[in-house]
């Protein structure tokens, strides 16, 4: 009895495990499923209905048509009637039909007042140039877009060949803070002083001034020589064309070792003894008689021995050319140099010229990228740069410059002092400090030298004001 349940008991044991291998190739029959789901290409059926959702739910912004207002700083001469050409063209083989309408709006000042202006009516252009301080300040209150956008766009933007071949300098400069584009390069340049070597050979000088003691014995010398000649008409002229722009008070500034920044580096100090330094230098020239003023830029002066040295940017060069060329100009010699500093500190300022894109509708700022691009590109490029005598932005443009470079030596020689070159701050609130620094320069040569500290303190306060209100 007992062998007969022990066999039962296997059996029941067994059964299970019999039933379940004979079971088994039922149960691995998902397994072969994806060889039984031939019909793989059948599946295919949802993607070739997928095909419509693959348009874009709204319409895709369409540029062609589109009339791009662009707001520049270049309204005369021959840097107008370049930039009027290139347009011109721009508008003529553009194929989305784009035209764009250039209209210069005076100096960098003006326009910055012209776009504030724009900016609070609701009537702004397209496009515009500006320095990457006024440009971040319209950043920062929603009036301008981050061209990153446009940059990196897949369809509308530069390949990373074509990103490589801008200079790193220039191509960074119209980034800001926040790592937004605000500024788009075109061309690049220097501030720098115009030296007549004709006259200042002449005068006794065998060299460009390299100290601000050599630069003073110089510029006394062409002053002393016109108020004693023969021509009473040129009597309070010679020397150094003092105008107190920023610009030019900051690469005086930069040549004596110093800047306007504080220790921090999140505001300013214009207490610094180097810019007393600068402004007592400029105000002993003033009071000596060794500068003088204009009441427009000096083209004609420096080109008629009424002055030594003028301050300048590198891309006033057709201007001067231009002056030379007039009838009662001299035939001397002359070119760029730095401002010279104390020991063997010289300078210049270094600065980009930038476009920006206003914020206005999709399609203008589409249109608005695609003549940015179309207007950098290196064979373009050339042309601007060969019209305007900025720098080069990109090495792809130097291969069409070989013409202009053996033609224009003087233009060559600027390249020589990019290296020198030390940049102005770029933060929103230099675009009312600088015009702080004028107006505060403009006073201290008018006034005793007693007062330079306490005006100095007063720029100070105006320019911690103007951090406070941009931050």
């Amino acid at each position: 009895m007992k062998k007969k349940f022990a066999w039962l008991l296997i059996l029941a044991l067994l059964l299970p495990m019999v039933l379940t291998a004979c079971a088994a190739p039922e149960a691995e029959a998902p397994a072969e499923a994806p060889e039984a789901e031939e019909p793989a290409e059948e599946v295919e059926e949802p993607e070739e209905a997928e095909e419509p959702a693959a348009e874009p739910e709204e319409p895709a912004v369409d540029p062609n048509g589109q009339t791009v207002v662009f707001w520049h700083v270049w309204g005369t001469g021959t840097v107008s009637e370049g930039l009027a050409a290139i347009v011109e063209e721009f508008n003529a083989v553009n194929e989305w039909g784009i035209t764009v309408e250039a209209l210069g709006q005076g100096r960098y000042s003006d326009l910055e007042d012209a776009m504030n202006a724009a900016i609070q009516s609701g009537d702004v252009p397209d496009i515009v140039v500006g320095y990457t301080n006024a440009l971040d300040n319209w950043y920062s209150v929603d009036s301008l877009v981050d061209m990153n956008e446009y940059v990196n766009d897949p369809e509308w933007g530069l390949s990373a060949a074509e990103i490589a071949d801008f200079y790193e300098g220039v191509w960074n400069s119209g980034i800001n803070s926040a790592g937004a584009r605000v500024g788009y390069p075109h061309g690049q340049s220097a501030n720098v002083l115009f030296y007549n070597y004709t006259w200042a050979e002449e005068l006794g000088f065998d060299a460009p001034p390299t100290t601000p003691e050599e630069f003073r014995a110089q510029a006394c010398a062409a002053a002393e020589f016109n108020a004693t000649d023969d021509n009473p008409d040129n009597d309070g002229t010679g020397g150094y064309v003092l105008y107190t722009g920023a610009s030019d008070i900051a690469a005086w500034t930069f040549a004596f070792g110093g800047d306007f920044t504080n220790d921090a580096g999140d505001g300013y100090d214009f207490t610094k003894p180097v810019v007393e330094e600068v402004a007592t230098f400029l105000k002993s020239l003033w009071d000596d008689a060794c500068a003088f003023g204009t009441d427009s830029y000096p083209n004609p002066e420096f080109a008629t021995r009424k002055a030594l040295f003028t301050a300048s940017s590198t891309a006033g060069l057709p201007y001067q050319i231009g002056a030379f060329e007039d009838e009662g100009a001299t035939d001397d010699t002359w070119g760029f140099i730095p401002f010279p500093g104390p020991g063997d500190n010289v300078a210049v300022n270094a600065y980009a010229q930038n476009s920006a894109i206003v914020k206005t509708t999709p399609e203008k700022q589409l249109a608005s990228w695609l003549f940015l691009k179309w207007f950098t590109s290196p064979e373009i490029n050339a042309r601007w740069i060969e019209a305007s005598a900025y720098h080069p932005i990109r090495q792809g443009t130097v291969e069409y410059l070989d013409d202009y470079i053996a033609e224009n030596p003087l233009w060559a020689d600027g390249i020589a002092l990019v290296p020198l070159g030390v940049s102005e701050p770029g933060w929103a609130s230099w675009g009312t400090v600088r015009r702080e620094v004028q107006d505060t320069f403009a006073t201290i040569i008018q006034s005793e030298p007693d007062q330079i500290p306490s005006l100095l303190l007063e720029l100070n306060a105006a320019a911690a004001e103007a951090v406070e209100e941009t931050s």
